[in-house]
């Protein structure tokens, strides 16, 4: 019988030829390779932009270094204090790439001064949330915007509340987008855009005022006694000091504005800026002015017409009964309010008269007569020549070139208690804040003041 293992082992010991694979199965099995190292790099990617997305958005009830109650207390005059690092800033280039959302407003937003650089690119201050719920015992909050109120997005504030007496800070003022001030009674200062901000020791004086030009800031000094928001009030002993905006030098600008005191005991000093000049009303109605450059002390240049009494400082610091603006170096305007009336409930009346002066204070002429509905608050006036006039009822404006006085044109109803503030950035684009904040809102004209809009600081 013949032996079946010798057929076996013949046909194991011949080559065997595979079958050959359908037609395309290579490229299949390529292709699903690439779907699974396509998925596995999207779930990598996703779960990166979520944590970046997380780390941009956190409002302002995040955990934050704690500076003392009163952080001024600890800094020397011209130095720097320690500085903590806020948990918040401007996003890095790749996680604006990865999840560009822009850190939140926090809520409750109450904004109680803003300050541009430009057009689009401008800064609010004020309290938001409440005690209890904000990132430390201090609910100061910042937010920026850089399309000209278009979105808001919420920055790092100094560690401070809001106004008490000799403590916190109500006001903000950029002069580029690295250097700024926080102030009011207070002064706090960044150099990084506002992601840290150091306390600056004022010796026990108050900053009522603060203003940036150049390449320099100058802040009005004084000695107060006023309490809670009206910090600004019983003040006496007004200094007029500078520094350098890259450093914090800070001294008189000369003897003459030094150690100024009004007559009654309760008025206050304004300051003013241009390119070039400025301008310190004193709050006797002296008027003082001198280059923004620190080459030279400021001097005594005249004096405000008979009319026009400087009048009693508002809570903020701002005089009551004369406000100053200038349209450039040698033009100014001054608005002299005086009385007020409300025979009817929820009316109010105030006589305005309107002086101008071509030759930097010297001499006054009488321009206009502002409407007399409403009690003035600020005064603004553009460098085309346009001025407008805030008030408890509304916002007023004289157009450049004309001789008659137009009610602003709101959009939507005009906030209680009118506009504590007006500004113009340029001859055509200005800003203004209701004098009661808690609205939440930045208005906004682009015509010269003519018609103004409400930018909501939450998006709603």
């Amino acid at each position: 019988m013949p032996d079946r293992h010798d057929d076996v082992d013949d046909w194991l010991s011949q080559r065997i030829e595979p079958l050959a694979p359908p037609p395309g199965t290579f490229e299949l099995i390529k292709r699903r390779a690439r779907r699974r190292k396509f998925r596995k790099l999207a779930i990598t990617a996703s779960a990166a932009a979520a944590v970046v997305a997380a780390a941009v958005t956190v409002p302002q009830v995040v955990s934050l270094p704690v500076l003392s109650p009163n952080p001024t207390s600890s800094a020397a005059a011209g130095q720097s204090a320690a500085t903590p690092t806020a948990s918040r800033g401007t996003p890095s280039a790749e996680a604006s790439a990865a999840a560009p959302i822009r850190p939140l407003v926090p809520g409750n937003f109450r904004p109680t001064s803003v300050t541009f650089i430009g057009t689009r690119t401008g800064w609010v201050i004020g309290q938001a949330l409440s005690p209890g719920h904000c990132a430390t015992q201090f609910c100061t909050s910042v937010a920026r915007t850089n399309d000209a109120g278009g979105t808001w997005a919420g920055v790092p504030a100094p560690l401070t509340g809001g106004p008490d007496g000799a403590t916190g800070v109500s006001k903000i003022r950029f002069l580029t987008r690295e250097d700024g001030w926080a102030f009011g009674p207070q002064l706090f200062v960044t150099h990084t855009g506002g992601k840290t901000w150091t306390p600056v020791d004022t010796h026990g004086q108050r900053v009522t005022q603060l203003e940036t030009v150049g390449d320099r800031v100058f802040a009005v000094f004084a000695s107060c006694s006023g309490p809670g928001t009206a910090y600004a009030t019983g003040c006496g002993n007004f200094t007029l000091y500078s520094s350098p905006a890259s450093t914090e030098d800070w001294a008189p600008v000369g003897a003459a504005t030094s150690g100024l005191n009004s007559r009654a005991g309760n008025e206050a000093a304004s300051l003013v800026l241009t390119g070039s000049r400025g301008y310190l009303l004193g709050p006797d109605g002296t008027l003082y002015a001198g280059p923004v450059d620190g080459s030279a002390a400021w001097q005594r240049v005249g004096s405000l017409v008979s009319p026009c009494a400087v009048g009693p400082a508002q809570a903020d610091g701002q005089p009551t009964g004369a406000l100053l603006g200038a349209v450039n170096a040698r033009d100014l305007i001054v608005a002299c309010a005086s009385g007020s009336s409300g025979a009817n409930p929820g009316v109010s009346s105030q006589q305005k008269l309107i002086f101008s002066s071509p030759n930097g204070g010297v001499s006054w002429i009488q321009m206009a007569k502002a409407p007399a509905a409403g009690v003035a608050y600020w005064l603004a006036a553009g460098p085309s020549g346009t001025v407008v006039l805030g008030t408890d009822r509304g916002i007023d404006v004289l157009p450049a070139g004309e001789i008659a006085w137009q009610a602003s044109h709101l959009a939507g109803s005009a906030p209680a208690g009118g506009f504590g503030y007006v500004g113009m950035t340029t001859g055509t684009q200005g800003v203004a804040l209701p004098a009661d904040p808690s609205s939440g809102t930045v208005w906004f004209t682009f015509d010269g003041g003519r018609s103004w809009q409400p930018s909501p600081l939450n998006g709603s």
